[in-house]
């Protein structure tokens, strides 16, 4: 996740609201059902916590030298993920079947060399041009002083995730039983230099802006930050309600349903002055007029050090907030709708 800091908006549902709009409310709750739900648990019970930690071990290893951006562990890294995605017979959506969606030097403002964004793709069935973009940035911080800065939550999670939710939506598929609408696993470069890869994206999208439904954003899911050393079964939910109520409740049902975490909204208040919301990827998306949900663990002893290693993740926590995205996404990619945007 990128340290620095860029200003938010921040919208958010009011509390004095008339009886009216909380009639409307209530009528919006009430409409989101996941009427497959033994489905959608089926397939969500496939991403594990041992794949994930198998993952994780993988993408933070000392091959990739802390897959800083341009420099080749980043570029090895990508391949990876390329061999990866093309083992479980998921395709590019990019016409050359690269998987690759090059961000040249001359984009990054420092001395970085050109990278690689990864772009995998499952089509949807019935309303192909209509996308869900589930994001992780691959990058991390390279090494510094001899020492290398693996980033296993931050954010060899995230990737991981990505990672699992791709193999189940195509499992899924398989079966008969794929999205009705087209989901892109996104898996960017240059968070750390400043949100870069997203920035590239969303200038040169591969899928039309105004056919993204919404943006869901995962960003070091694999730890426990220090509010929560008591009670672990938390993720912060971070721009759910900025831009779109319906996201919102889709957010919460798909939580009371399948995984019954505590999401913790603490850091998406106004006044929080961290300003996480503008300091991962989903910002771009979010400025881009597309609903975003960021998906974070908090900050912890290990943040942004040579300690964030693979042994110090939570796997079977990492797994259920996984499977929380997935079943998000899933009611995004099958509702009789196109999601609601209802708010500037």
């Amino acid at each position: 996740m990128k340290l620095f800091i860029f200003t938010s908006v921040l919208s958010i549902v009011g509390s004095c609201a008339t009886k009216k709009y909380s009639e409307r409310i209530e009528d919006l709750k009430a409409s989101i059902v996941f009427e497959d739900r033994q489905t959608v648990e089926h397939y969500a019970s496939t991403i594990t916590p041992q794949e994930l930690m198998d993952y994780v071990y993988e993408l933070s290893s000392d091959q990739y030298q802390g897959r800083k951006t341009g420099e080749p562990g980043l570029k090895e890294a990508a391949n990876y993920l390329k061999d990866y995605y093309q083992a479980q017979g998921i395709p590019s959506p990019l016409e050359d079947q690269s998987y690759f969606q090059t961000v040249p030097k001359s984009f990054f403002m420092d001395s970085l060399n050109s990278s690689q964004n990864v772009l995998a793709y499952i089509k949807g069935s019935k309303h192909p041009k209509q996308t869900i973009i589930i994001t992780a940035h691959l990058d991390h911080e390279g090494m510094e002083n001899g020492q290398i800065y693996n980033g296993a939550d931050d954010n060899a999670s995230g990737t991981a995730a990505l990672m699992e939710m791709a193999e189940a939506f195509n499992e899924a598929k398989k079966n008969g039983n794929g999205p009705k609408r087209s989901i892109l696993f996104l898996h960017l470069t240059g968070e750390e230099e400043g949100l870069m890869g997203s920035k590239f994206y969303i200038e040169h999208p591969i899928v039309p802006l105004k056919k993204t439904v919404a943006n869901l954003n995962i960003d070091m899911i694999g730890h426990v930050d220090d509010m929560h050393l008591n009670n672990p079964n938390y993720v912060y939910v971070i721009g759910a309600d900025r831009l779109s109520t319906e996201l919102y409740y889709i957010s919460e049902t798909a939580n009371t349903t399948f995984t019954q975490l505590e999401l913790d909204y603490r850091l998406n208040h106004i006044n929080d002055t961290n300003h996480y919301f503008s300091r991962s990827d989903q910002y771009n998306f979010a400025q881009a007029g597309i609903p975003v949900i960021f998906y974070f663990n908090g900050e912890h002893e290990d943040y942004h050090k040579p300690t964030d290693t693979a042994e110090k993740l939570d796997y079977p926590l990492l797994a259920k907030r996984t499977q929380l995205i997935f079943s998000t996404a899933w009611y995004l990619a099958n509702s009789k709708h196109k999601l609601a945007l209802d708010k500037d």
